[in-house]
């Protein structure tokens, strides 16, 4: 025990979050089992270690970190360790990547049922489904889902500054306050194209190269991720990962699913169901018509954040789909989007009709009062035009 309790203290001790993640203030922390899920590169265990770092002592061995990749726990399950980590006082658990070992959601019901003094916070894929396809959770289980940087941290990160987030209804009926509040600190238009590229995942502050770190995190999502939690078979990866590729290739449009099932030599419910999987690992966004989803075909299928589309060669990265990209990232977490194949608008929420424009371009052009126009090129709005990085202030 003292082994781990050693690395614990080298971790915390060499963890450094220079931008303090929104998601640490929206979790209920009395809660005793709480699940943190997250596609990879995110910063799920720098988000446990600052967890760590801001509460307990490194001293005090009533908390600890484990990491599942640890060989010593394919001969002891996590319910025997954690209950010998208990009665030597520990009180709270923290397990990294908790799906690398086989039965985790049984052995975290032993846990909560035979400690019920003891907290487990656990990290684990965007593909999971914790409550769905783990039913001893039901119930127990508080699960909370962590992003990559929005703009506003990248901002925050890059410039010192602490913005707060906005919500949509604000940022809509205040934007223009709001816009006076930000611009005499920072121009957003100095950073955005940069947070466009690179931006979203938190290892863009190593010193490696981007894209490559982001391409092997790709590869990971698919191989790890999609595979061993799906429980795939190794045969299918070359037809996933060429599926992806070719969604990738299209840009943002509707996709043909008959001519991506006759490419991948496979049926069309099994790619709809990889398409799916590639969603769930945070690769891909799918957009529905308003009413409608999974297994419904989707009016549009686009890469889950700008920064993908930069890393998959050759793509010649268009500045409209890398906005509208942006547009539904950004909104993704607390609203539902949707959008009509036939219609060039998206629909938030069902209600509110939002067109992504070039501010430059739009200058030109009458603006219909039912429309929200979200435009890039430009720091600054006007009533029902919003200017679009703003909208990365929404988390």
């Amino acid at each position: 025990m003292e082994a781990f309790f050693r690395t614990h203290r080298y971790l915390v001790e060499h963890t450094s979050a220079p931008v303090r993640r929104t998601l640490m203030d929206e979790i209920d922390w009395s809660d005793r089992l709480i699940g943190i899920k997250g596609t990879r590169g995110v910063g799920k265990t720098t988000f446990l270690l600052q967890y760590a770092k801001e509460n307990f002592d490194v001293r005090d061995h009533k908390c600890l970190y484990i990491n599942m990749n640890n060989f010593y726990f394919q001969g002891r399950g996590i319910a025997d360790f954690a209950g010998e980590f208990y009665h030597q006082g520990g009180r709270v658990l923290l397990i990294d990547q908790v799906f690398k070992q086989p039965d985790w959601s049984k052995e975290l019901r032993r846990c909560y049922d035979e400690h019920p003094g003891l907290k487990i916070v656990f990290t684990g894929s965007s593909v999971m489904r914790l409550k769905d396809e783990n039913p001893e959770l039901n119930g127990v289980v508080k699960s909370y889902n962590l992003r990559g940087f929005s703009f506003r941290e990248f901002i925050n990160l890059m410039t010192g500054n602490d913005f707060r987030p906005y919500t949509l209804d604000e940022i809509l009926n205040n934007h223009e306050h709001i816009i006076k509040q930000i611009l005499p600190k920072v121009s957003p238009n100095r950073y955005f194209q940069d947070y466009i590229h690179h931006g979203f995942y938190p290892f863009f502050q190593e010193h490696r190269n981007y894209s490559e770190n982001l391409l092997k995190t790709m590869n990971m999502m698919t191989e790890v991720d999609i595979l061993l939690i799906k429980q795939i078979e190794l045969k299918y990866l070359t037809k996933i990962k060429k599926l992806f590729y070719q969604l990738a290739e299209e840009g943002p449009k509707t996709p043909n699913i008959s001519q991506l099932a006759q490419s991948i030599e496979t049926s069309r419910a099994t790619v709809m169901n990889y398409i799916k999987y590639l969603a769930d690992a945070r690769l891909l966004n799918i957009i529905y018509p308003v009413g409608e989803d999974f297994p419904k075909k989707p009016s549009k299928v686009m890469l889950h954040n700008s920064n993908l589309m930069y890393a998959i060669y050759p793509i010649q990265v268009e500045q409209q789909d890398a906005m509208e990209t942006f547009f539904v990232n950004s909104l993704w977490k607390d609203h539902l989007v949707n959008q009509s194949g036939r219609e060039n608008f998206y629909t938030v929420d069902g209600k509110l009709k939002f067109r992504i424009c070039d501010a430059e371009i739009h200058n030109k052009i009458r603006c219909n009062s039912d429309i929200i126009y979200a435009r890039y090129n430009t720091e600054i709005g006007k009533g029902n035009q919003i200017p679009l990085w703003l909208l990365g202030f929404l988390y």
